[in-house]
């Protein structure tokens, strides 16, 4: 489906837009809302803008944070953000999603303290705040690429993942395997808090392991085929990171509530219901995650970047054509995580997928906090290309648009080209360079 690109000149015409597309999108001017800080836990989040996840691939190959880490948290520190999730750290050297992707050891434990104490001192010196701060733990499961080549590890086989690169069952995880992959959790999270983290997440999006396990229908054993079976790596681990850190870690999850692939493949489908999204499970995982194991926030999330982007990041310019306009996408994501918020009202929701909308994303941030579809607004791409923003957002009540990203897919090729990533467009003089000597004619999807 071929669609115009981004050229709204004014709200109205987003609204004009959204009218015409006949898609439910919430927007107000209502900027106030934002400014209201939320209690998490024993933690205080002072705004309601979040830095989403975003992997800049720039570690050291022992997993370190190196010079441009440093410079990327840098400028997020001074975003106002009150909350920073940090990006995917992996727990195990084999669930690593590149050569120079982030791992905490008791070797680079003081690294990733310097990190974290840098990001909170720069935030306290400009705003008299801290942000909160969340390590993401992950094992990269399907995309495990450690030593620059692919070695999947799956939870089974996913034949519409798998048409390009036909995989023996030699790659799927065992359930031993996964016990002790549940204990690494616990003590990852450990070292988290050592290093000054205010929370952990377990990872479960974007058809990571722990994700592709929740759609793990067709998967014999102790995790696979029931729904209690298919969620039990996911709460192991929970409980796992529950038992190794104190009671004032935040212990939450980056989730897909959605994967965009029909069943018996995809979780947040039905059987017989294509590709259509189905809340029944999600919710009722959502719900056990809160009063089973008391987690209170969580950050919610659809599709699969490797495969159906325009789900969970709508964009002007990605591998191929959107089979829908980018702000049909929008309103999906804003819909099915206001459903999630609807049936738990009393856990903190933080939202994704706001960057398409550029400068309007303002409006939209403050109508799903307003209208209780959401607590905390969440960016990932424009948080790279604009990293004030939410500083912008707060003293000005409004974002540039000569800032914003332009969702060009350009950071997403240099990740997938095997290189370190950052905008291109805005932080042109630092990867513009690394860009041209990168890309080819080839795009990478």
């Amino acid at each position: 489906m071929k669609h115009e690109k981004f050229n709204y000149k004014s709200l109205e015409d987003v609204k004009s837009k959204i009218k015409e597309l006949e898609v439910e999108l919430p927007l107000s001017e209502n900027i106030e809302v934002l400014r209201n800080p939320l209690q998490a836990g024993i933690h205080k989040i002072c705004n309601r803008l979040a830095i989403q996840p975003m992997e800049g691939c720039d570690g050291t190959q022992e997993g370190a944070p190196g010079e441009m880490t440093f410079r990327r948290y840098g400028r997020f520190a001074r975003s106002g953000a009150g909350l920073i999730w940090a990006e995917a750290v992996a727990v195990t050297e084999e669930g690593r999603a590149n050569p120079r992707h982030l791992m905490l050891t008791e070797r680079n434990l003081d690294i990733f303290k310097e990190l974290v104490n840098h990001i909170k001192e720069t935030s306290m010196k400009l705003f008299g705040y801290e942000p909160i701060i969340i390590m993401q733990e992950t094992h990269a499961g399907r995309y495990s690429k450690p030593y620059g080549k692919a070695e999947p590890m799956i939870a089974c086989h996913i034949p519409i993942l798998e048409q390009n690169q036909a995989l023996s069952d030699s790659v799927i995880v065992s359930d031993d395997y996964l016990k002790k992959l549940e204990e690494l959790y616990g003590k990852s999270a450990a070292l988290a808090e050592k290093a000054g983290f205010d929370g952990v997440d377990i990872k479960a999006c974007h058809r990571y392991l722990l994700n592709e396990l929740l759609g793990a229908y067709e998967r014999d054993g102790e995790y696979g085929g029931s729904f209690e079976n298919r969620i039990r790596c996911l709460c192991n681990a929970v409980e796992s990171v529950k038992a190794s850190v104190s009671d004032n870690m935040l212990v939450t999850s980056r989730m897909n509530i959605y994967d965009g692939l029909e069943y018996p493949y995809g979780f947040g489908v039905k059987e017989g219901n294509g590709t259509q999204p189905d809340m029944s499970e999600p919710v009722e995982l959502v719900k056990i995650l809160h009063s089973k194991y008391g987690i209170s926030l969580l950050n919610l999330s659809i599709g699969n970047p490797y495969f159906n982007p325009h789900i969970n990041r709508p964009y002007d310019v990605g591998a191929y054509e959107a089979p829908e306009h980018p702000l049909e996408g929008v309103a999906r994501l804003c819909n099915l995580i206001a459903q999630i918020k609807e049936a738990s009202s009393d856990m903190i929701i933080m939202s994704s997928g706001n960057t398409y909308l550029r400068e309007y994303a303002v409006h939209m941030a403050a109508a799903m906090v307003e209208e209780k579809k959401a607590d905390i607004i969440g960016f990932g791409r424009q948080s790279i290309a604009y990293p004030e923003f939410a500083k912008d957002i707060l003293q000005t009540g409004k974002l540039d648009a000569k800032k914003s990203c332009v969702t060009c897919s350009k950071c997403t090729q240099l990740m997938r080209a095997g290189s370190v990533t950052g905008c291109v467009i805005r932080d042109k003089d630092t990867y513009m360079p690394i860009y041209k000597a990168q890309m080819s004619d080839r795009y990478y999807p």
